[in-house]
């Protein structure tokens, strides 16, 4: 079984997470890491799950708009005209038989935000045909970082999961003897 991961990350926390998920999934799936700016849309490869995550800009994905003034606070990843946003829009209608999770980083002290880059993720790849296989949240203690303490253990054991989910529907494929 194969997972892709793919993320936008601009301060390098996003990636961080995205990097501890693929360990955790790993112990289940052989994983594809891409930055979103490398990832295939759509997707031709044949993989089972796809997990897409992204940093938390005025209550969703990032926009140019808001990627333009990260890079202005010192964002030093990622491009100004492409993020998580347009590459969702890159895939195909489905059906599709890939399970698809979503992730993203969000500042702490807005816990409780009513809106996350996971959530709209979520939404649009259900709208493109996409079963869901779950959404996280991943915190950092200001816009450019770092990570909270724990939060890379917590995204490894999220991955792990996933992992296995996947195992378990894959076992309930098999064909009877």
């Amino acid at each position: 079984m194969r997972a892709l991961v793919v993320y936008e990350s601009l301060f390098g926390n996003t990636r961080r997470i995205a990097e501890a998920i693929g360990e955790g999934l790993a112990e289940h799936l052989e994983v594809t890491l891409k930055e979103v700016s490398q990832a295939p849309a759509p997707i031709e490869e044949l993989v089972d799950l796809v997990v897409v995550g992204g940093p938390t800009h005025a209550f969703s994905l990032t926009r140019p708009s808001t990627r333009a003034n990260a890079f202005q606070q010192g964002a030093s990843e990622g491009e100004e005209d492409y993020g998580l946003r347009e590459w969702i829009a890159g895939l195909h209608r489905g059906p599709h038989s890939e399970l698809v999770a979503s992730f993203d980083t969000r500042v702490d002290k807005v816990r409780r935000m009513p809106g996350s880059a996971a959530k709209k993720a979520d939404r649009l790849v259900r709208h493109l045909g996409y079963e869901s296989a779950g959404r996280e949240s991943f915190y950092v203690a200001d816009t450019s970082g770092p990570l909270l303490p724990g939060e890379p253990e917590r995204a490894r054991a999220w991955g792990r999961r996933l992992g296995d989910k996947m195992a378990e529907r894959e076992v309930g494929r098999a064909p009877a003897r």
